[in-house]
């Protein structure tokens, strides 16, 4: 710990003993250490003795990703995480993220753009507000869009609760896309009901769209189709997201067997 911070810590923790007493403090403390222990011990669980777990997705086989930030063990970070990684590794040129994720996991020097998360190097503002001074070869949004006009707070966006608000979204994104770029987002399905008809309907379209599906309860996946995951409901029959779609938009279309949407 950092000579500034022990201070700080002892003086949030006089703060709260004097406003909700020391019993608070101390049962607070219980909780929070146990919650550290469990997850140290799945996070270690899962690492030694699920580490030669793999997800073949367009024939292409990634290490599902385990990691105690967000503990993805238990959600659809376990398979967003080393697909997207693995694209922007291989993008040499200017990448913008949408939604401060990737940092938490890797050393990046791209750009991020993320309305709530305040960090160091991350621009808060709204994705459909921005004007970037550049144009992007790649840009990544992973679990990110699913919140925009739906769960933001009230007070600070005036079309709160729009629900075609994602679809501003995404055109402000290909706004910024160079002219060979490409977009790249990751969608967890049955979060924003909204989101899901708008797919549905075909009112978000995507250049090619990839789908993933939970099938069990300690976090496999498998590729799919769209009619296999369209009707997927978060939280039921697993935790989080049963079903994930992965967007790509390409200024330049690419010629390849992937699936269309």
């Amino acid at each position: 710990m950092d000579k500034g911070k022990a201070p700080r810590l002892l003086s949030k923790v006089k703060r709260v003993a004097r406003e909700k007493g020391i019993r608070y403090v101390v049962l607070a403390g219980i909780r929070k250490m146990r919650n550290r222990l469990t997850v140290s011990f799945w996070y270690n669980y899962y690492r030694i003795f699920k580490s030669w777990r793999k997800l073949r997705f367009q024939q292409k086989e990634y290490k599902y990703f385990y990691h105690k930030y967000n503990t993805t063990w238990r959600n659809e970070r376990v398979v967003e995480i080393p697909i997207v990684w693995d694209i922007v590794k291989t993008c040499k040129e200017n990448i913008l993220e949408v939604g401060n994720v990737l940092s938490h996991y890797f050393a990046v020097n791209h750009v991020i753009v993320d309305k709530y998360e305040k960090a160091e190097g991350v621009i808060t503002e709204d994705v459909t507000e921005i004007r970037l001074p550049q144009k992007y070869d790649l840009i990544v949004s992973i679990s990110t869009l699913e919140h925009v006009g739906w769960d933001e707070n009230q007070s600070d966006h005036k079309i709160l609760h729009e629900h075609e608000k994602i679809i501003h979204a995404i055109a402000k994104l290909k706004e910024h896309l160079n002219p060979k770029g490409k977009i790249v987002v990751t969608l967890p399905l049955g979060y924003n009901p909204d989101l899901d008809a708008l797919l549905k309907n075909g009112k978000i379209r995507f250049d090619r769209l990839f789908c993933l599906k939970r099938i069990s309860r300690d976090n496999r996946w498998i590729e799919t189709d769209w009619k296999n995951v369209e009707d997927s409901k978060f939280n039921s029959p697993f935790a989080f997201a049963n079903g994930l779609v992965i967007g790509v938009i390409e200024n330049q279309p690419q010629n390849d067997d992937a699936s269309e949407s």
